[in-house]
């Protein structure tokens, strides 16, 4: 079988799978072809993948030949549109969030993996992408709060007067949330998190953070690692005890988000106004409408001197060792679908049928069947 790699579009620098990986699938005897300068932005040139064994192909090749096409990210418009019915994809592509494609994909006969889908057990960690990812994104947001921040993080004790450290406050205990918390630590802030689920107050009360509790939090335990809505009621007392700690921090990382749904608003305008003036906001929650009132995606506002960084791609901008942990995570997967060189996925296996979105002209993911059955309700 041939997997052919396609180059990401405008924007994105990561790449699907790197050439250490490459090498340990063509020893699987699968064929890879790569688009040229796929693996450029990440600092994997075309050299490297000849080396590990792969060949150089034009797009239009790969498309049309490849019995597995990976792109980490669903292609541009036009390369959608150009790929052949009845082709086998691979990558993170959002399927509650891109409902209409999904749809289209079944109508297409395409089968569509999307690795974002796979159940978050114990026996998948090794393909979790969802995790590798936040982690890099959850250390970038900090280190691009400190960047932004006109203060210092830690506390410094100088002959000409004390300097107090940043507050930091983490909107949400995930992995991001955890690896925001590490490092603020790490450059001497001190820290309050908010989180959901009272379960994660240990892990955050063990990398030295202060966890914030409010009582009547909706059980989480049966959503798969996922957030879940949460009660108007618990969302009132959310907001006072998130008031109340906003006031005082310098740097807040928002993090939390619910698949398939607009991110929850966790920071009003009303708690923007006690934020003091030169404050910075870092929303991991942009592109799903963000977790302030005023976050626009892969922009940066400016509201009443304080900052608010929306983005929701921060692994993007490590794209080397992103694409690294990524392709590991792919490789890993990958053995559940390929079989003595050949596409040969594993319908029975619960990780291939999470992570498996359309296939023989149907949606066959649960969740997204779910919410397209409930949309067309809201709809009739």
């Amino acid at each position: 079988m041939i997997a052919g790699i396609l180059k990401e579009k405008a924007g994105e620098q990561r790449v699907s799978l790197v050439p250490e990986v490459v090498k340990q699938l063509i020893q699987q005897s699968v064929t890879v072809w790569v688009e040229p300068n796929a693996g450029a932005a990440a600092f994997y040139p075309d050299t490297a993948y000849m080396e590990a064994g792969a060949l150089i192909k034009p797009a239009t090749e790969i498309l049309q030949q490849a019995d597995l096409i990976l792109s980490l990210q669903l292609p541009d418009t036009d390369v959608w549109k150009s790929i052949p019915d009845g082709k086998t994809l691979a990558g993170i592509y959002q399927p509650l969030y891109n409902a209409a494609l999904m749809e289209e994909a079944a109508t297409r006969r395409l089968t569509l993996f999307s690795l974002d889908s796979i159940p978050r057990s114990t026996r998948a960690q090794s393909m979790d992408v969802l995790s590798s990812q936040a982690n890099i994104a959850g250390y970038k947001a900090v280190l691009l709060a400190a960047y932004t921040y006109g203060r210092y993080f830690p506390m410094f004790m100088t002959a000409a007067g004390s300097i107090a450290p940043a507050k930091v406050l983490v909107l949400g205990a995930g992995v991001a949330g955890l690896q925001a918390i590490a490092t603020a630590r790490r450059l001497g802030a001190v820290v309050e998190v908010f989180d959901t689920r009272p379960a994660v107050k240990e892990e955050v009360m063990s990398l030295g953070a202060r966890f914030v509790e409010v009582e009547g939090a909706a059980d989480a335990s049966k959503a798969g690692g996922y957030a879940v809505e949460q009660t108007e009621e618990y969302k009132r007392k959310q907001e006072e005890k998130i008031a109340d700690s906003i006031a005082k921090a310098d740097i807040v990382i928002t993090t939390a988000q619910i698949p398939g749904r607009k991110a929850p608003v966790l920071v009003s305008a009303s708690m923007l106004d006690r934020m003091r003036p030169g404050a910075v906001i870092v929303d991991l929650a942009a592109a799903t409408g963000g977790n302030t009132v005023v976050t626009k995606d892969n922009s940066t506002v400016t509201y009443k001197g304080i900052t608010i960084i929306g983005n929701s791609n921060l692994a993007a901008t490590m794209p080397a060792d992103a694409s690294k942990l990524y392709a590991r995570n792919m490789y890993n997967f990958l053995q559940l679908v390929i079989r003595n060189g050949q596409l040969a996925p594993d319908f029975q296996d619960d990780i291939v049928q999470g992570g498996c979105i359309t296939h023989n002209g149907v949606i066959v993911n649960e969740r997204v069947k779910a919410l397209l059955t409930s949309s067309a309700i809201i709809n009739s």
